[in-house]
């Protein structure tokens, strides 16, 4: 059974309309405008803890763009990342720039100047912390506070049974609320990873024609037969 959690039907490609703002409804605003081109701001911080969705919105805005056949690339940081990029792209999505060590730092830097002086370019930037509170070159740590700068939320407990029984409803099937309790109390909080169990619970409750319960959710999650 713990090929069932990992053996799951793809989750959807993250956009704008499954993401679920809860308290990010400024932010959220803020890059649909960007999309429909009511808003010319070209350097966006989002910062927060895991979870809290700011990668969904980076590739969620990635993939808007090339729904629109524009050029658009999202980074996940590593130490090493590279960006010898074409100036002429349309959007640029940096996940966790935290990671990246003092070469890279560097060319994220001259990237930005570059951007800011020859270029239209959208620049999407991510951290787990704000601007000030990065392990960064301070002349990075400076760019990146320019731009608008918004804190991502985690969603409450409430928001995320929300979200789970919409993501159920979805998926054609009635979720029980004792269910969303009981992962939020015994699995990691993220969403994504909450996501996956339940298509995980519900393939196998599928397989074996019974109904989703307690008992059946344990077995899963401890892998016995």
């Amino acid at each position: 059974m713990r090929q069932l959690l990992l053996d799951v039907v793809p989750s959807p490609a993250p956009t704008l309309a499954n993401f679920l703002p809860g308290r990010n409804a400024e932010p959220v605003c803020l890059l649909q405008h960007i999309l429909s081109s009511q808003e010319r701001e070209r350097f966006v911080y989002l910062w927060g803890g895991l979870g809290c969705g700011k990668s969904h919105l980076l590739q969620a805005i990635v993939h808007e763009y090339s729904q629109k056949n524009l050029d658009a690339v999202y980074i996940a940081c590593e130490s090493h990342t590279d960006f010898n990029l074409n100036i002429e792209i349309d959007c640029v999505a940096v996940d966790n720039v935290e990671r990246l060590d003092a070469s890279a730092q560097i060319k994220l830097f001259n990237l930005y100047n570059q951007i800011r002086d020859e270029g239209t370019t959208l620049l999407l930037v991510s951290g787990h912390a704000a601007p000030a509170q990065l392990a960064l070159r301070q002349d990075l740590v400076t760019r990146l506070g320019w731009g608008l700068v918004y804190h991502i939320h985690e969603l409450t407990e409430a928001e995320k049974i929300e979200a789970m029984r919409s993501h159920a409803a979805d998926c054609g099937f009635d979720l029980p609320q004792e269910i969303c309790v009981y992962l939020l109390r015994h699995t990691r909080r993220d969403l994504p990873s909450l996501i996956n169990i339940i298509d995980a619970l519900n393939r196998y409750s599928l397989s074996n024609k019974r109904q989703i319960t307690i008992p059946m959710l344990r077995k899963l999650l401890q892998g016995t037969s």
